[in-house]
């Protein structure tokens, strides 16, 4: 895939025959992002039907696509791309901190990725106490929510991936409306 100017994200093997593999775009920090589309997806499919063909794989269907809103997490360079972002994240063993909220078999977590200064280490930081709905009025006098951060370790890690959260255009606080200033910003 490198040599396409791709990074090779996942290959998934079904019993049924299907090869699926994932690509996405190489990431370099502070460069602006680049995202698979259609294009990318359709050439690395010719270039791979010619070389399994050529290896004798055998597959009856083949699918390339993009990492999704959901992409997992598995490399430190994948960590430090996504820190800020909301993630899920499952621990090998459960965890239980004494003198906190944690539960004693907590191995899921969601929350959002942060760096450490411990290299290879980074944490993640949560509240379990829930949103408001969008709409909903929320006291003033409601005390903050409690934040709790676990640091960890790749090799802790069962899995991580992004949390799929899908912002649509209507959930986004209102701006207050401008105020015309003179009679060329008012629409006729």
């Amino acid at each position: 895939m490198t040599g396409l100017g791709y990074d090779l994200v996942e290959i998934e093997r079904s019993p049924a025959g299907l090869l699926r593999i994932t690509i996405d775009m190489p990431y370099q920090a502070g460069a602006p992002e680049q995202f698979v589309n259609v294009e990318d997806c359709e050439a690395v499919t010719r270039q791979l039907q010619f070389l399994l063909e050529v290896e004798g794989v055998d597959y009856k269907r083949l699918e390339v696509g993009s990492p999704g809103i959901d992409r997992p997490l598995r490399t430190p360079t994948d960590f430090n791309r996504f820190v800020g972002a909301d993630i899920d994240l499952t621990l090998k063993e459960p965890i239980g901190i004494t003198g906190t909220d944690i539960a004693a078999n907590r191995k899921k977590f969601r929350g959002t990725l942060e760096s450490t200064d411990q290299p290879g280490a980074w944490q993640i930081v949560w509240t379990d106490e829930p949103a408001p709905k969008p709409g909903q009025r929320v006291s003033k006098k409601r005390p903050p929510a409690v934040y709790q951060a676990m640091r960890f370790m790749l090799e802790e890690l069962r899995e991580a991936r992004l949390a799929p959260i899908v912002d649509f255009k209507g959930r986004k606080p209102k701006a207050a409306p401008v105020q015309p200033d003179s009679a060329t910003d008012v629409a006729e």
